[in-house]
């Protein structure tokens, strides 16, 4: 098979397109042939060794996947080979095949494009467990997305409207927010030119904001929880921006507001069964035209060092993706 190997920690350049062994299924995995697999900010960290762990090398970077099931172990009884399927892994996806934990690896809804369902675990899985498991957020409340045009801003979006939420969003150019606006968004907060701070303020009228959707860090994290309302969640993403913020503490105790940590993996497993409900939940609502993610653009796997570099430069709009068929 092919595939995108780190052999050292760096860069997008420094990883190579070769020939590797095909792997083997244990008892209770499952190999796929992969169709497609998206590009996620985390593997842009996982390569450089700046992610929660370091996989030992030689690994291929990439979580999200969708393919078809080549073999089976043994103890594998849900899964059959031929079937079409969506699954994560922690990294090992940018390669043309893959091995999958049964659990972790779900049927492709009929009428879900590989690179679709590629797109789609991640992004929704993060933002659903954030709004619905940790913040709880309410019909009526008021969320403000930072990063919104994003792989996981637009899904947060999407998700926040169908909760009954109001949308404020923030991004960094004009056409990323008419791309939010597209997808639903209340109002838009161009952070480049606007004070997040004082344009919330104004937004609600001197309230803030319920909720804060936050996978960017760095000094916006805390212009955003300067705005926030009483008893507001502040949800802990990620760190796109590059940097992890330092909070003065002290403002979540004049606001009575919480911080909150998001991190969908470790939900994944450690509760798989709410993980599993929100998943049904969310290809119901694909199946039902009530989620579209956002394709910005396709790469194919020789090219996934460009995918990654575009990722890294904030060129992405939504979510881009490898497609093993081009």
């Amino acid at each position: 098979m092919k595939a995108i190997i780190c052999n050292k920690f760096g860069l997008p350049e420094t990883l190579d397109y070769i020939e590797a062994e095909n792997p083997l299924p244990k008892e209770d995995e499952v190999l796929i042939s992969v169709k497609a697999c998206s590009v996620n900010f985390p593997d842009t960290l996982i390569i450089q060794g700046k992610y929660q762990f370091r996989p030992e090398f030689p690994f291929s970077p990439g979580s999200d996947v969708a393919g078809i099931i080549e073999k089976v172990g043994n103890k594998v009884s849900n899964l059959k080979v031929g079937d079409g399927v969506v699954g994560f892994i922690p990294y090992g996806g940018y390669a043309e095949k893959a091995i999958l934990k049964a659990k972790d690896c779900f049927p492709k809804p009929k009428g879900m494009s590989m690179v679709n369902a590629s797109a789609f675990l991640l992004a929704y899985g993060t933002s659903y467990h954030a709004l619905k498991d940790r913040a709880k957020l309410k019909k009526d409340e008021t969320i403000l997305i930072l990063g919104a045009s994003g792989g996981v801003g637009l899904t947060a979006l999407e998700l926040a409207k169908l909760m009954g939420a109001k949308v404020i969003v923030a991004a960094s150019t004009k056409e990323k927010l008419d791309l939010c606006i597209q997808f639903g968004a209340d109002e838009v907060i161009n952070y480049k030119e606007e004070s997040v701070k004082d344009k919330v303020k104004e937004l609600t009228n001197g309230k803030g904001v319920d909720v804060i959707y936050d996978p960017v860090g760095g000094h916006f994290s805390e212009l955003a929880l300067r705005a926030i309302a009483w008893k507001g969640r502040h949800l802990v993403i990620g760190f796109a921006n590059g940097e992890i913020p330092k909070i003065p503490i002290n403002l979540t105790l004049l606001k009575g507001a919480s911080i909150v940590g998001v991190f969908w993996g470790a939900f994944a497993q450690k509760e798989p069964k709410k993980s599993l409900e929100n998943i049904k939940e969310l290809l119901t609502w694909f199946v039902t035209g009530k989620l579209n993610p956002h394709i910005d653009k396709t790469y194919a796997l020789q090219n996934a060092p460009k995918a990654l570099e575009d990722m890294m430069q904030r060129k992405v709009k939504g979510k881009i993706v490898i497609d093993m068929t081009i």
